[in-house]
């Protein structure tokens, strides 16, 4: 269904519901791994609690930095709402001129990656380098991997537009246990954990510089900046961890924009969400970081996955 009135409602709504609950899904997993750990943890708010802090503090910057320092944390912040504006998570209602086209919902997320390395790169230190270095050698492993997956659920359907793949899943429910669907589920989930930063390919916990990715990048950042590098990765996670569970479990999408329709969707899409969340913060106790040099093993697996995917969609085509 197209419009832009319908549209402009449905991409806002995603933005606010995302705005509320990324915070609170690393308060959860935060949380669940305290727990499971045999500590009491921060709790659900502490993230919100963080923000605020940072938000009412000047951001001091290194001698030598430059605009780069200044624009990076808002392109960043400004790419991850996009993105969730775009992807259809509540429901999938789409812009006349501007649809939820995979390719652009990925190079909208490319954009806030580059951004974050150039944060990284910009004040000149070793850690801030070597962390860029990093994330950007994930990228380049990442991005293709998510491109195939999805485009291996995008060859039945003949469209790489997001909301034309949930609109079938959601009439063929079948096809959410197919082979192809859960190969390419599985390499998305591989590239979604090393995209947002998590075990086991980057620690969001650690604080030792030889291992860091993540936070290497933001450690010249400070106040107001930082607010908006941490809220924009959290968005990212929170869109892309959505994004899977509605390939997986397209229920409680609506595909016509009403106040009923997205209460319900967004109460599944909180629920969803929440669940995976808590299943990523216990496996990951379980797990230790990879090597950096075992990284790309790892996401080449996901790779081949994907391919496998896409072969498998032309296969079993009919005619």
């Amino acid at each position: 269904m197209n419009g832009n009135g319908p549209a402009t409602v449905l991409a806002v709504t995603q933005v606010v519901v995302l705005l509320v609950l990324s915070p609170l899904l690393i308060g959860l997993m935060r949380t669940v791994r305290a727990r499971l750990e045999g500590r009491v943890g921060g709790g659900l708010l502490q993230p919100w609690r963080d923000l605020r802090k940072l938000h009412a503090k000047e951001p001091l910057r290194a001698d030598g930095t430059t605009w780069v320092s200044v624009a990076g944390p808002m392109v960043l912040m400004a790419s991850s709402i996009v993105v969730c504006a775009l992807t259809p998570l509540l429901g999938t209602v789409t812009f006349d001129r501007l649809p939820d086209d995979l390719f652009v919902v990925v190079s909208v997320l490319l954009l806030g990656t580059v951004a974050l390395a150039l944060v990284g790169l910009d004040a000149g230190t070793a850690f801030g380098g070597m962390g860029s270095s990093r994330h950007m050698t994930i990228a380049a492993l990442v991005e293709p991997t998510v491109l195939l997956a999805v485009y291996a659920l995008s060859i039945p359907v003949g469209s790489s537009v997001l909301s034309r793949i949930v609109d079938a899943r959601l009439a063929d429910p079948a096809s959410v246990m197919s082979p192809v669907s859960l190969l390419s589920l599985l390499a998305l989930t591989i590239a979604v954990v090393a995209e947002t930063g998590r075990l086991p390919v980057d620690n969001p916990a650690t604080h030792l510089e030889l291992t860091m990715v993540h936070e290497a990048m933001v450690l010249e950042s400070s106040g107001r900046d930082l607010a908006w590098l941490e809220l924009g990765c959290w968005l990212r996670l929170a869109a892309l961890l959505g994004l899977l569970t509605t390939l997986l479990a397209p229920w409680g999408v609506v595909s016509h924009v009403s106040v009923p329709g997205l209460l319900l969707a967004a109460v599944t899409l909180t629920a969803k969400l929440a669940l995976a969340a808590g299943l990523l913060a216990t496996v990951e106790v379980f797990l230790a970081k990879l090597r950096l040099f075992r990284v790309p093993e790892l996401l080449a697996g996901s790779f081949v996955l994907a391919f496998l995917a896409v072969t498998a969609s032309y296969l079993v085509m009919p005619g």
